[in-house]
């Protein structure tokens, strides 16, 4: 008899909560850094510079960083930019035979010595821009690209737009400033648009070569940037110099798993340039650190569902500190409590917060992996049946 009583009783309790569950309810959702300026003044001997971490985006140091200033060759960054995204989007490929125009072939100053009708693959002519400085190359890439230099640079300046570029206007692709009005970019969108190039890992291909050739070597090619050769851990990027920038560059460099973007502008000669870009990188690496940490997918339970568990996942991330302090961050995966179906695929159910001594420094969403229905009441009931009849048992 107690056993029936016992069996009664629990019955009724199933049936209690099985009524009192809410109906329609709904998940709930939830709603360039800068280390700049804390060290004393480097006082560069060049008119404006910058210091960019790559993976994040922080500046870790700036000299009049915003003012537009003729980049030079420095342009071709934004060339290559394009034509790299041409070769990932299948708009052409590396192997495309590109011919080369009266206009193209006009062009003065760096150049491989192209002459009209000649051909030459896609990729031969980034690596004489990239090593080179070919203008000649630069040119014709845009217009194979693009119709026209024209249409190309309307491009450059569209996506200049996209990046955030807010101090560029671009006239030309290859930075020849003789007849040219108000091609003028700054030091910090040097950086923007160096940054987005180098995360087309093919530009490292190119850039870390110190001597090559073309044409099946009957001439030869000698990287411009002289600290691919002379600076442990340089991998790019360009160069550039007129009369009226003077001596420019914009530097890639990698070490211990730190990389970093300098960038200097109107330096009065190469060796200047050159100097005060290793020391900026030099600045970089003696005091910041880069911290990552890899995304996860973990299983979180979850009520009211088709399903009792849900997998969600957070992207990885990457901040910027000083040197010694990326061991004292702390992750901490916080996915809401007390999730209830229905939830779709992509919601945010939670955030992971990294805290650095006590105080957050950055968040990543946490999000639902896949979609799971709210559990329909003859699932549920029958759910609830079966774990009736195994208690009792």
């Amino acid at each position: 008899m107690k056993t029936y009583i016992r069996r009664g009783v629990i019955f009724i309790l199933i049936c209690a909560v099985l009524f009192a569950l809410p109906v329609g309810a709904e998940s709930a959702e939830k709603e360039t850094e800068t280390i700049a300026g804390e060290a004393t003044s480097l006082d560069l001997p060049c008119r404006a510079a910058i210091l960019m971490d790559a993976a994040t985006g922080t500046v870790l140091y700036e000299q009049n960083a915003d003012e537009p200033l003729p980049p030079a060759s420095v342009t071709k960054v934004m060339t290559l930019l394009l034509v790299i995204e041409a070769v990932d989007s299948g708009k052409i490929a590396l192997t495309d035979s590109v011919s080369v125009s009266a206009h193209a072939a006009s062009m003065g100053g760096s150049q491989v010595y192209l002459k009209e009708g000649e051909t030459m693959p896609v990729e031969e002519m980034i690596k004489c821009v990239v090593i080179a400085s070919a203008n000649d190359c630069a040119v014709a890439l845009a217009e194979f690209v693009a119709g026209s230099e024209e249409a190309f640079v309307a491009a450059m300046n569209a996506r200049a737009a996209e990046l955030g570029m807010k101090n560029t206007h671009f006239e030309n692709t290859n930075g020849l400033d003789d007849t040219v009005e108000n091609h003028l970019i700054s030091a910090r969108d040097i950086a923007i648009m160096s940054r987005a190039l180098i995360a087309h890992p093919k530009i490292f291909e190119y850039s870390g070569i110190w001597m090559d050739s073309i044409r099946d070597g009957a001439f030869g090619l000698t990287n411009t940037n002289r600290l691919v050769r002379f600076y442990r851990g340089c991998t790019g990027l360009k160069t550039g110099s007129t009369s009226r920038a003077k001596f420019c560059i914009t530097a890639t460099a990698e070490r211990d798993g730190v990389s970093l973007i300098a960038v200097v502008m109107a330096a009065d000669t190469r060796d200047i340039r050159n100097a005060t870009a290793a020391k900026l990188l030099d600045y970089g690496f003696a005091g910041f650190e880069t911290y990552k940490s890899e995304g996860a997918t973990r299983v979180a339970p979850l009520t009211g569902g088709t399903k009792r568990t849900i997998p969600v996942s957070f992207a990885s991330f990457a901040a910027t500190v000083k040197k010694g302090e990326g061991a004292k961050i702390v992750q901490e995966v916080r996915i809401k409590e007390d999730l209830s179906a229905p939830i779709a695929a992509g919601d945010t159910v939670g955030e992971t917060v990294y805290l650095l001594n006590g105080e957050e420094i950055g968040r990543v969403p946490i999000t639902a992996e896949e979609s799971v229905e709210k559990i329909g009441f003859l699932t549920l009931f029958r759910r609830m049946l079966a774990s009736f009849f195994l208690l009792s048992a």
